[in-house]
């Protein structure tokens, strides 16, 4: 609490003046903040901290507050502070969210083509460049089969050099990024959904690749995107007491996004092969090598500029040849000499989303959301150390109020 405090205290003189201090002598500065509420029916499983008590888990913020300068017209300055407290993968720190150096060689009426230097936003499908400010989402929760909060650090951002290009005409826009990068493993929440528990030893980022490319026709009406990328880490074992070997970890995901805008409604679908490659941990459930597949189709229908309703299906399959566990679920029992293996329920999730958007005004928004889910394939394991103690079918109500400037 302390440290979001200090960030509230940057960010007041912001609120404050923010219509005078967007814009001075080039530097424009935004913010936002949001507080959460989840609550989860099922007794065993935690979403954002001890939400299936029976008050519900309030611990469910995110405030950040980001800043660019362009002090000449080809060179530009971006960073964000964010403090997020999500349950245990999250305990509300400040970090860098992002901050780069963005410089544009070419620019004209048809086509740019520049180049970002520093922790830049991980493009991967439609919602995961700004996925961190509420705003923007279609939901509270996004579709954890695409984008995960389990590995959120890893998701969001990585560091390195981005080169981006765009080009205009009659037949269509196309915008394409390509990245050489080091991705943020070395973060709790990305060790233990590798790993399923905290290991003395520690993960390293080694030299990754990352790209999309997007076609847009008539203004954004239709749009469609490829993206993937090639994440790579190892891990160093501690000196004493590390039962694991120095192993490697290669992480393969390739999104397929279509979309279609219409004055009421939009329509959005994508769709995820993840293949995961690891070996060298002399662990036998570590050193396995599979495929995962998930997909979601999603309507939003806009009412009035105020309201706006939220459906989805989401299906998340660990692996696309296990999609109902069982051959997890006996793996894990032999292992354990059939003294009960992990659940065949935690390497799926099919989720059903309802939800509803108020835009009281363009700055303060109310949503809530209802989930009803069969399986707990996303559920964090540092929320939910013991998996064998979750139920397969449960729901979720989320609200959440959040403002901007």
């Amino acid at each position: 609490m302390v440290r979001i405090g200090v960030l509230l205290v940057i960010l007041y003189p912001s609120w404050i003046n923010a219509e005078e201090k967007k814009v001075l002598n080039g530097l424009q500065v935004h913010g936002f903040l949001s507080q959460g509420y989840i609550k989860t029916t099922d007794t065993k499983n935690d979403v954002f901290g001890d939400s299936s008590s029976g008050k519900g888990s309030f611990d469910f913020r995110e405030i950040g507050v980001n800043a660019s300068h362009r002090p000449i017209t080809n060179l530009q300055f971006s960073m964000q502070l964010l403090s997020r407290q999500a349950g245990e993968s999250s305990k509300g720190g400040i970090r860098i969210d992002y901050g780069f150096l963005d410089y544009t060689a070419i620019t004209s009426e048809t086509k740019e083509l520049g180049v970002r230097l520093g922790r830049t936003k991980n493009p991967l499908g439609f919602y995961n460049d700004t996925r961190d400010v509420p705003f923007t989402r279609p939901s509270i929760l996004l579709p954890q089969s695409i984008y995960f909060d389990r590995t959120r650090n890893l998701g969001m951002a990585s560091d390195g050099v981005q080169i981006y290009g765009e080009s205009r005409n009659d037949w269509g826009d196309i915008t394409a990024q390509f990245g050489v990068v080091f991705p943020q493993v070395d973060n709790k929440n990305t060790e233990a959904a590798i790993f399923q528990k905290s290991q003395p030893g520690e993960l390293t980022p080694r030299l990754s690749y990352i790209g999309r490319i997007i076609y847009e026709r008539d203004g954004g009406r239709f749009r469609f995107g490829i993206s993937g990328a090639q994440v790579n880490a190892g891990y160093d074992p501690a000196e004493k007491g590390d039962k694991l070997s120095a192993g490697s970890l290669e992480f393969i995901p390739l999104i397929f996004s279509l979309q279609y805008n219409a004055e009421r409604w939009s329509f959005t679908s994508e769709y995820a092969l993840r293949h995961i490659d690891m070996k060298n941990f002399h662990n036998p459930v570590l050193d396995r090598s599979f495929t995962g597949e998930s997909y979601y189709f999603q309507g939003i229908y806009r009412f009035n500029p105020q309201w706006e309703a939220v459906v989805r299906y989401d299906a998340y399959y660990a692996d696309r040849k296990d999609r109902d566990g069982d051959e997890w679920n006996a793996f894990t029992n032999e292992l354990n000499n059939f003294k009960g293996g992990r659940p065949a329920h935690s390497r799926f999730a099919k989720d059903l989303t309802l939800g509803l958007r108020w835009n009281i005004t363009p700055s303060i928004m109310l949503r809530a959301e209802y989930h009803r889910v069969n399986g707990t394939g996303w559920l964090s394991t540092l929320d939910n150390p013991n998996s064998t103690f979750t139920d397969q079918h449960w729901n979720l109500f989320a609200a959440q109020a959040s403002y901007r400037f």
